[in-house]
């Protein structure tokens, strides 16, 4: 299975050698000679793990390295570190409730060639309180869509900028039900505006 799987995972904590600790933790726990994806979470002590990181992947240790943050208040320190030029991913939120990042971290993002996962695609529950009870639109079916979780995540893959989307669940179901709204029509840009003047109609 292992050269079928993309195991990515972050580092968290402040200090070279705390975060070299952290690290190898990791691979110890993940099983893994060689990481596909170190990423500092929360741009937490970014400079020295980014250091670190690039180390390792000149000693084929990892594949990619990246950073991560969850909330617009720190987009002006991501931009910072994404035009450095040093990652070859962002993990960013974005979501129908969360669209700041469009205005300027996904551009950049595309401009500079780094690939984008997101996270918090349902914006911690936000989008399914919304629609509850709430049909989805007579057109859903025609895009494949089959449910408001897969409604929300072609919306955020549907983006050229974006590589994936990371939602999060204990539920089987739940994660064939996300898996499905990666598989077939994503939608182009038309289609995207059109998906959320829908919601927004709600």
């Amino acid at each position: 299975m292992r050269e079928r799987l993309f195991i990515a995972t972050k580092v968290w904590t402040s200090g070279r050698s705390e975060g070299i600790r952290q690290m190898e933790q990791s691979f110890q726990r993940l099983r893994v000679q060689k990481m596909d994806l170190m990423q500092v979470h929360n741009l937490v002590d970014v400079a020295t793990h980014t250091k670190t990181m690039l180390e390792m992947k000149n000693q084929d240790k990892i594949r990619y390295a990246g950073i991560t943050h969850y909330t617009s208040s720190a987009y002006a320190e991501v931009e910072r570190w994404l035009k450095t030029g040093q990652y070859d991913f962002l993990q960013i939120n974005y979501s129908l409730a969360e669209r700041e990042s469009e205005k300027r971290i996904l551009p950049l993002a595309a401009e500079k060639r780094v690939a984008v996962i997101i996270n918090r695609p349902f914006a911690e529950g936000a989008l399914f309180r919304k629609t509850k009870g709430k049909p989805l639109p007579p057109w859903a079916a025609e895009i494949g869509v089959q449910s408001w979780a897969q409604y929300f995540l072609k919306w955020i893959v549907g983006h050229p900028a974006v590589t994936c989307a990371i939602p999060g669940t204990a539920k089987p179901e739940h994660m064939r039900d996300n898996l499905a709204g990666g598989m077939g029509l994503l939608p182009d840009e038309t289609l995207r505006r059109r998906m959320t003047a829908y919601y927004e109609s709600l």
